[in-house]
């Protein structure tokens, strides 16, 4: 019996063998250089998870085989990225360029300095699900790209690449009208409320509920109202009020900066009272919404239509300098890419088998779909 078990788990191992590679297998070679099974089950693992199939189940859920016309789609581009990623770190080697730690604090406080506060980014990487070690890796490839750049081309764009750009592309520059606002709110969000307080006592009842929920209700107006009284005694200490009473941690530790925003970019409750008042006020009374109570500063307004030039030239150059920069890798990514001697290991990573690959996975989805459709 045991011979037998034996022999059927050998034939099973045998008849799915894709199934069970070695991750650590060398799929392609690129001038010598190997990329590994592991490593575009990495990448591939992450493109999925960033795509509409994470609120499928992401990478877990995906059918991850060559009868899938999807994962042959995602299969082709992430073999080119990995070809490309090594084609890169090795001219990056052969260029002796690194990256200190110096470089990685100023490109740290640049984009600080870009989103607003250190934990506005750590609350966009969270929202996003990148941890601290991912953002540092992404971090240091782009400083690398930047130096490998710079040391192809030194771009520069003038005052007068940026006023010709807007000048020819107006139209992109018409806008909604916004508002630069600021805000301290004091929260009551009576969802998360009932969880909490039926949380701690799973058998309270309705009426009890309502009270407690009225008691807090109560008692969080009161101290907004407060703070209110304080704002409007002290209308010039607005920043430092709402950096010690402000219950938005992100925004107070900007003073309750919100920046500039259209209008559908808030709550209606929000919207309709900034967008009411006139720059350089606080709001006269309190704002209720569903997060709780706002007491609101409007510092600045946009009207609607074109956006003057003094307001998008940094972001023009930006585009500029970003468009410049892509030119110039795609340039050399192409070069790289031509003199480049590929050797496809598993052969179902060449770019011919992918393709025939997908036409066989579109004809039986075709098939499978007209069949379908029959049986209606």
């Amino acid at each position: 019996m045991k011979k037998i078990l034996v022999a059927a788990a050998v034939s099973a191992l045998l008849l799915t063998g894709c199934s069970f590679k070695n991750p650590n297998s060398a799929i392609i070679k690129v001038n010598g250089d190997v990329i590994t099974l592991s490593q575009f089950n990495k990448v591939i693992d992450k493109e999925i998870n960033n795509s509409m199939f994470k609120a499928f189940g992401g990478s877990e859920n995906f059918v991850k085989n060559d009868d899938n016309i999807m994962y042959l789609i995602y299969k082709e581009k992430v073999s080119k990225e990995l070809i490309i990623k090594s084609l890169l770190d090795a001219e990056i080697a052969k260029r002796n360029i690194t990256v200190s730690d110096e470089d990685m604090k100023n490109e740290m406080k640049s984009i600080i300095d870009k989103v607003g506060s250190k934990e506005e980014l750590n609350s966009i990487l969270k929202q996003r699900g990148i941890s601290n070690n991912e953002f540092n890796e992404d971090l240091k490839v782009q400083i690398k790209m930047k130096k490998l750049i710079d040391s192809i081309e030194k771009i520069k764009i003038s005052d007068a690449d940026t006023l010709k750009y807007y000048n020819t592309h107006k139209k992109d520059f018409n806008r909604e009208e916004q508002v630069r606002a600021s805000h301290i709110l004091i929260s009551f969000d009576t969802l998360k409320l009932i969880r909490d307080l039926k949380g701690k006592n799973k058998n309270i009842t309705p009426e009890k509920l309502n009270q407690e929920l009225e008691k807090i209700q109560a008692d969080k107006k009161a101290k907004a109202e407060a703070i209110l009284a304080e704002v409007k005694a002290n209308p010039d200490n607005f920043e430092t009020i709402a950096q010690k009473e402000s219950e938005d941690k992100v925004s107070a530790k900007r003073g309750g900066e919100l920046g500039f925003f259209p209008k559908k970019a808030m709550v209606p409750e929000f919207a309709n009272a900034a967008f009411s008042m006139k720059p350089n006020t606080v709001s006269e009374s309190l704002v209720q919404s569903p997060y709780g109570y706002h007491i609101i500063k409007v510092t600045d307004r946009i009207e609607a239509g074109i956006a003057p030039y003094a307001k998008v030239k940094d972001e023009i150059k930006f585009y500029l300098e970003t468009e410049a920069q892509m030119k110039v890798l795609k340039n050399l990514t192409d070069g790289l890419l031509k003199s480049a001697n590929i050797e496809y290991l598993d052969e179902s990573f060449k770019p011919e088998n992918i393709k025939s690959n997908a036409e066989k996975a579109s004809k039986v989805t075709l098939e499978t779909d007209a069949k379908d459709n029959n049986k209606k």
